[in-house]
């Protein structure tokens, strides 16, 4: 008995994993085909921003900013995540008059980072919002708004932040990908930036960084014996 019902609990497992999967893929594929006008003027405008690119957003939202602010700086365009309850309290002061802000918001309509615009506007430049509802505060408050679509979150429930999140890390994606090719960013830029991964060590090490030279070099007589080489060695 014991056996079946952990056999049914993995096959129902199985079956909502793949169609949380599928929902989230389909979402992503609704994204695309949406994209646009709005998407191109936000490129062109993160593109010529004379300051940085702020990424910020609350709870799962500002998880996913944090990444995109990552993602951002690492590909040639500097940028820095700010949490709107921080910035109301301080941090507003990092704000420049030519800093663009990426805002990221399912619902448009979280209070904190709504009262963290109006002030971004006194101070800062653009303001780009990813959200679902066009016509939300927080849309209202931006110059480009990029509308993910509200399809509704995967899962049993349909309450946690999933497809959502999905989304926005998708929109953001592409924003960063496609101000890296504006950019004209190249691999050995982005190896100088990552100076310690694979890419970066396969384009800036050198011979002379690895090679013994001097008294380090190891080097034995030819009567020598192979002991003694290893030895060396």
């Amino acid at each position: 008995v014991l056996a079946r019902e952990r056999s049914r609990v993995l096959s129902q497992s199985l079956r909502i994993g793949r169609e949380v999967i599928e929902q989230e893929a389909r979402a992503l594929e609704a994204l695309a085909q949406g994209l646009g006008e709005s998407f191109e003027e936000a490129v062109r405008r993160l593109a010529n921003a004379r300051g940085r690119v702020l990424v910020s957003g609350i709870g799962k939202s500002g998880s996913i900013a944090q990444k995109v602010s990552g993602t951002l700086a690492s590909t040639g365009t500097p940028a820095l995540f700010l949490h709107p309850v921080d910035a109301l309290h301080g941090d507003l002061g990092v704000v420049g008059e030519g800093d663009v802000l990426l805002a990221l918001s399912k619902s448009g309509h979280t209070e904190e980072l709504i009262r963290f615009l109006r002030h971004f506007q006194r101070v800062g430049g653009d303001i780009i919002s990813v959200c679902e509802d066009r016509l939300s505060p927080v849309a209202q408050l931006s110059d480009v708004v990029l509308e993910i679509p509200a399809l509704g979150e995967a899962g049993p429930l349909s309450l946690a932040p999933t497809t959502s999140s999905v989304l926005q890390l998708a929109v953001a994606d592409a924003l960063a990908m496609s101000l890296l090719d504006a950019r004209g960013f190249t691999a050995e830029q982005f190896a100088r930036l990552h100076p310690e991964g694979v890419l970066g060590r396969r384009l800036l090490v050198r011979c002379e960084d690895l090679l013994h030279e001097g008294d380090e070099l190891p080097m034995v007589r030819e009567d020598q014996k192979v002991a003694d080489l290893l030895v060396e060695m």
